[in-house]
């Protein structure tokens, strides 16, 4: 399943995957998705397409300003 919203993005991270959505792990996600060189953003891009890489970035900073208030 490919999550269609923020709310279903946290669920199949936190709660599916037992991923806890802290800073840190924020922050290097990020990085990574932010990375052409990377392999994973790479195979990402290759299965999803750069429209959904940009969805998944901005639910990853929304959930670091949702840290941060």
């Amino acid at each position: 399943m490919i999550p269609d919203s923020y709310p279903a993005w946290r669920h199949c991270i936190e709660v599916a995957c037992g991923i806890p959505l802290t800073a840190a792990f924020i922050r290097e996600r990020l990085a990574a998705l932010d990375d052409a060189r990377d392999f994973r953003t790479q195979q990402f891009v290759t299965h999803y397409g750069e429209a959904h890489l940009a969805q998944i970035r901005s639910w990853f900073e929304d959930a670091l300003r949702e840290l941060d208030a």
